[in-house]
């Protein structure tokens, strides 16, 4: 599975990585910001979107918002330090398929990609 991830942290990519690595996905696509992430999905149409919430440039709400109103049904798990439940229905009435908080073990992530998938390949 070909994963996009949209972090402005370099340090946190390199975190999901090693994490997908772990869960057996190699093919890693990243952006540092929304602006960067919409040219990376045109480019390179992940089967999966990983989107930090705070980024410079274009942040993650503007992005899934402008992802949906292209048509793009790409999942997109939000992962996020954002945990208010009021942040976590934004994201969810954008379009986010299912939402994450920082920090997350490689399990939590695990079992977020596979309630996604399953979502997915249910509706």
């Amino acid at each position: 599975m070909k994963i996009l991830l949209v972090d402005d942290s370099r340090t946190i990519r390199n975190i999901q990585k090693n994490i997908f690595a772990k869960l057996g996905h190699e093919t890693i696509v990243e952006a540092a910001d929304g602006v960067e992430g919409l040219k990376q999905v045109e480019a390179e149409s992940p089967e999966l979107i990983i989107l930090d919430w705070n980024m410079p440039n274009m942040d993650g709400i503007t992005f899934l918002k402008t992802l949906r109103a292209q048509g793009n049904k790409t999942p997109v798990i939000m992962c996020t330090t954002e945990s208010e439940k009021s942040r976590v229905i934004q994201a969810i009435q954008a379009g986010a398929s299912n939402y994450v908080v920082k920090p997350f073990s490689t399990e939590t992530m695990a079992e977020k990609i596979n309630q996604t998938i399953k979502k997915v390949t249910a509706g």
